[in-house]
């Protein structure tokens, strides 16, 4: 639960930065959003989540 709010505020944080400063329109920003939240339904959701996992621990060691 730790790194997934983690990760969520990480990647907030860098969407809030790439719409301030205009490297990404408010329209790619809403695709990239639903892409994921769409992605998140998906069995893909399962690996994807080990993987960020993985790098967490690996990083925090």
């Amino acid at each position: 639960m730790v790194v997934t709010l983690s990760l969520v505020l990480l990647f907030g944080f860098i969407v809030a930065l790439l719409l301030k400063y205009r490297a990404v329109s408010a329209g790619a920003a809403v695709a990239s959003l639903l892409f994921g939240f769409y992605l998140a339904n998906t069995p893909a959701a399962g690996p994807i989540n080990q993987v960020m996992t993985a790098l967490a621990t690996a990083i925090g060691n």
